[in-house]
């Protein structure tokens, strides 16, 4: 049970009390490096944008308004801080035609989004995922590995809730076209 809320922490440390910060720390440094790792792709970059997102949090901390929750203004930027580092790394990820896409059926997509018990198909959906692009691979995660709703994933991200919907619907499409070529291989 949590003693206290986000907003008493940050409501400490915007009065001086910094050691109050650890507490922030300590409920939300796991989730901001899970998200990050798996946007990145890589433990030790992970690592590092985590304590480069938890720098810009505790610098900026006087400027949270609470307009949203604060998990979702952590999370959008962790979500720009890793989406910014891929950019710099300039990777190549897939590119696939919209006439592809449009193939794919609402049922078809129902397949892979279930609950998979098999370990093979989590490989298959973990390999799939590492070859979207960050910002594709960041949007799907938020929505179904961090359980935020289209109207938090917009704000996290900057985009409107129409384009998050769009583009989930679209990062389905691409995720079912790679599991399925990924079992005929």
């Amino acid at each position: 049970m949590e003693l206290y809320t986000d907003i008493y922490y940050i409501k400490r440390v915007q009065s001086g009390d910094t050691a109050s910060f650890g507490c922030l720390l300590d409920r939300y440094s796991r989730p901001v490096y899970s998200l990050i790792c798996r946007i990145v792709d890589n433990r030790e970059d992970a690592e590092e944008l985590t304590q480069d997102v938890f720098m810009k949090v505790f610098k900026n901390l006087a400027g949270f308004k609470g307009d949203s929750s604060f998990s979702t203004w952590i999370y959008r930027i962790a979500y720009n801080t890793a989406v910014s580092a891929t950019r710099k790394n300039k990777q190549e990820f897939l590119a696939i035609e919209d006439s592809v896409l449009d193939n794919a059926t609402e049922s078809d997509l129902s397949e892979i989004y279930g609950y998979p018990e098999e370990e093979e198909k989590m490989m298959d959906l973990e390999a799939a995922l590492s070859q979207l692009h960050p910002e594709d691979r960041g949007i799907i995660l938020l929505f179904y590995m961090k359980n935020k709703t289209i109207e938090d994933i917009a704000g996290i991200t900057g985009l409107s809730a129409t384009n998050i919907k769009t583009k989930l619907h679209r990062i389905r499409k691409k995720l079912h076209l790679l599991l399925t070529t990924m079992k005929e291989v």
